[in-house]
């Protein structure tokens, strides 16, 4: 799960990370407002949004009057934001950062980050802030400086203070950056956190080390040990179809194709979204209906499915361990039934109670296509699709 700018900002100043002065706003007139609180002659109004490159795409501006921060207000909320991150859709501005202006004299990039080879946290850090790590690693690799952290013991404070050796700081500014270092960890580690990434991380001219920027995403798996840190979501910002299925316990992502797909298992479902592609269709999402799947859970996610409204096929595929081929026949049946469903659909079903689901489809009476293999359901459901879209066509 994710988090805005400024919810990331109160989180690391807790954790004895500085951070610049600044406030919400939701309106062009409270923006006015927290220029007066923070006082100053410049400011810097920031989009929140869930995504990077915002400064590229005319989220974030530097204003030195009042009159520049209201313009700059006025155009930034309402409008969908597009950068490289958010795809051509953008992501919707409904509030503000306006945070004190900071006189930089270098910026550095921090990151923690979970290697999962390793299987530990990894630091991440280069002299060469305010740009996109891809970028410094294709521009300057030598430039940047990894720390694995052992998790028996912790992040410990020599590793915290070679890292600010090696980005080169000035003898007074090690203390500064060490803190910041060990207070990032901190974070990650009792909050659940799976990236903290400050970019940019700068040395002011006042030689103090402040985080400009920060990104935090969480360990949703853990969120449970955190309700405070699950109160910060924002619905807006994330693919409503995912949200929704997300809401209902249904693990769903969004894809750009016009199939639906509800399979039980990872693994099977990758394979799913392969044969499809393979068939010549595109998939419409990934979703994993889980083990022990009953005939409800199997309504829902038919619900989830068809809350895209560019699918116009469904293909069901289980293999039944925990799982019954009856129970999911049993939920099929009903979603057709309760949902109207008139678009092809084809089911493939294996595994435990095989014989029962599939007589329970074929007495139905219903317009639904069986089969046998991932295969032969995979050039099924592409092969009526393009049908339909022709029929529909002509």
């Amino acid at each position: 799960m994710d988090i805005h700018e400024y919810q990331a900002k109160d989180l690391l100043k807790q954790f004895g990370v500085a951070v610049p002065r600044g406030g919400i706003a939701y309106s062009p007139e409270q923006a006015v407002y927290r220029c007066s609180e923070l006082s100053g002659d410049k400011w810097v109004v920031k989009a929140q949004i869930h995504s990077g490159a915002r400064g590229k795409a005319g989220g974030v501006r530097i204003c030195a009057s009042e009159e520049e921060v209201q313009e700059a207000a006025q155009w930034m909320l309402g409008r969908r934001l597009v950068t490289h991150q958010t795809g051509p859709q953008g992501k919707l501005v409904n509030r503000l950062y306006i945070e004190e202006a900071t006189n930089i004299a270098q910026e550095l990039y921090l990151a923690f980050v979970m290697d999962r080879t390793l299987e530990r946290v990894v630091v991440v850090a280069s002299a060469q802030g305010g740009m996109e790590i891809e970028e410094i690693s294709e521009n300057d690799p030598d430039s940047i400086i990894r720390s694995v952290v052992d998790p028996a013991v912790g992040m410990q404070a020599f590793q915290a203070r070679e890292i600010a050796f090696q980005l080169g700081l000035d003898a007074p500014l090690i203390s500064q950056a060490s803190k910041t270092i060990m207070g990032c960890y901190e974070l990650m580690s009792q909050k659940d956190a799976a990236m903290v990434e400050i970019n940019p991380l700068v040395v002011t001219t006042g030689n103090e080390i402040v985080a400009l920027d920060g990104k935090l995403s969480f360990d949703e798996n853990a969120l449970f040990r955190h309700p405070g840190i699950s109160e910060l979501r924002d619905k807006s910002q994330e693919d409503p179809r995912e949200t929704y299925a997300g809401d209902r316990g249904l693990n769903y992502i969004g894809l750009d194709g016009k199939i639906g797909c509800i399979v039980n298992g990872a693994g099977l479902a990758m394979a799913t979204l392969d044969m499809i592609k393979m068939a010549g269709g595109e998939p419409a999402n990934f979703l994993d209906v889980g083990g022990g799947a009953s005939p409800e859970r199997v309504l829902m996610s038919f619900k989830a499915v068809l809350n895209d409204k560019n699918v116009e096929a469904i293909l069901v595929n289980i293999f039944a361990g925990i799982n019954r081929c009856d129970w999911i026949a049993e939920g099929v049946i009903r979603a057709v039934k309760e949902l109207d469903i008139k678009m092809p659909l084809v089911v493939r079903l294996s595994g435990t109670n095989v014989e029962e689901g599939q007589k329970l489809l074929a007495e139905s009476g219903l317009n639904i296509t069986t089969a046998n293999t991932l295969a032969e359901a995979a050039n099924k459901v592409v092969h009526q699709w393009k049908a339909a879209d022709l029929k529909e066509a002509v």
